[in-house]
């Protein structure tokens, strides 16, 4: 890769980590518009980073110690990946002649801010490019819409899984949702990963829907993008889906269990997301149910469905 001028970003994540980073990208590509913007991401990411204006080029990064800078020493390399101190190694094998990061103390010759547990995720990384003394809005969240068809126009998206199990509400519970949605006259879908597919397929069976509605292990990236931009509702719960609702200003809502919705939530302002969350902080990789996310009920989520979808007709 010929390079006279980059910009080298570090973020190896999933596509929430992806998404809730776009602002602090967007806020880098204006402060330097003539070098080249380079993510460090995972290659399956790439057809979300092409919809992103402020990347120029994905260079594949599965992970951390993954990174392998090609080119000639990039002006800056920013870690926007997180807190550790295997992110600060990973760039600084890069040669930057500068490096914008969180401080570590392994690394005591390198400023950097100070690390904030109590802040939401796309403030963080406004803050640190602020750091840096750029501009950064943390509003700019959106996305044009994917190029492709949608595989369900004006669907109910429903995706029941998540990273860890302290984040998935039960199955049963979104069974009685997607029935009733579906005696509503909605279409409804269920999405997810190849390894979710039989978590969708129990779901749809006891909802009485067939395999016509479970596309979980059926759509890629680019495809499931598609579908929540087209989407008449997403509902889910913390995880990356939701972030491309919030990406494509799709109406959502978003189940939250053991980490508060201020740390990973849509922003306040955008009215169309409806979150549900009981209050209660737990561990969000946890092996079970969170006790919190067992406190929202069917009929809580049921009603708060039927009203989204309610305001999006009211709303056109």
């Amino acid at each position: 890769m010929a390079v006279s001028s980059a910009v080298l970003v570090l973020r190896a994540l999933g596509v929430g980590d992806l998404l809730t980073a776009v602002p602090a990208l967007r806020a880098l590509r204006a402060a330097y518009p003539d070098d080249r913007l380079v993510l460090a991401a995972p290659e399956q990411l790439r057809d979300l980073v092409e919809l992103i204006d402020a990347v120029d080029e994905l260079l594949p990064t599965p992970g951390l110690g993954e990174l392998a800078w090609p080119g000639p020493p990039p002006r800056l390399a920013v870690n926007l990946h997180g807190s550790g101190p295997e992110s600060v190694h990973d760039l600084l094998e890069a040669d930057p002649a500068e490096l914008l990061t969180h401080r570590h103390p392994d690394f005591p010759d390198v400023p950097g801010l100070e690390w904030r547990d109590d802040v939401h995720e796309v403030d963080r990384w406004c803050r640190l490019v602020e750091y840096a003394h750029l501009e950064a809005d943390r509003s700019a969240l959106h996305l044009p819409v994917p190029p492709g068809p949608s595989p369900a126009p004006d669907a109910v998206v429903v995706h029941p899984g998540a990273a860890f199990p302290a984040r998935r509400w039960p199955p049963e519970r979104f069974a009685t949702v997607v029935r009733d949605l579906a005696a509503d006259g909605h279409r409804v879908v269920l999405t997810g990963s190849a390894a979710e597919r039989d978590l969708a397929i129990s779901i749809a069976e006891a909802a009485g829907l067939g395999d016509d509605a479970v596309l979980a292990g059926r759509t890629d990236l680019a495809e499931l993008a598609a579908l929540v931009a087209g989407a008449a509702l997403v509902v889910c719960g913390d995880t990356g889906v939701g972030h491309l609702a919030t990406a494509f200003g799709t109406p959502s809502v978003l189940l939250f269990g053991p980490t508060p919705p201020r740390l990973w939530g849509p922003p306040p302002s955008a009215r169309q997301h409806v979150v549900l969350w009981a209050g209660n902080v737990g561990d969000p990789h946890g092996g079970e149910p969170d006790g919190g996310l067992l406190l929202l009920g069917e009929e809580r989520v049921l009603a708060a469905t039927r009203s989204a979808l309610e305001m999006r007709v009211a709303h056109g």
